[in-house]
């Protein structure tokens, strides 16, 4: 698993996810699980969750592995009951790290 450390105090990120670390914690923990499963990496699984919700996920790639993991998370197809886990697992945690300028996916 992934320990999250905190971003640089001041920042946007720091002011959003911060207060939130524990909770990123629980939820890697989940994503973990079904990354194990698929031999994966923990990065790959939201992608694949945002495919599995009928999106056309928009990654920003600066190196070839991120081409790479482009690529694995797509080739991922997450039952309904992974993508419901996913959800239920955030929604317990009452998690939404959407910013801003995001828009919520239903």
């Amino acid at each position: 698993m992934i320990l999250l450390t905190p971003m640089p105090a001041g920042s946007a990120r720091a002011d959003s996810y911060n207060p939130i670390l524990d909770k990123l914690e629980v939820m890697n923990k989940a994503l973990g699980k079904i990354a194990e499963k698929y031999s994966v990496g923990i990065a790959q699984v939201p992608v694949a969750w945002a495919i599995a919700k009928g999106t056309l996920p928009i990654i920003g790639v600066t190196k070839v592995s991120h081409v790479e993991d482009a690529v694995k998370a797509a080739n991922i197809t997450l039952t309904a009951d992974e993508v419901k886990e996913l959800e239920s697992v955030a929604d317990s945690l009452e998690l939404n790290v959407i910013r801003f300028w995001e828009k919520e996916m239903k």
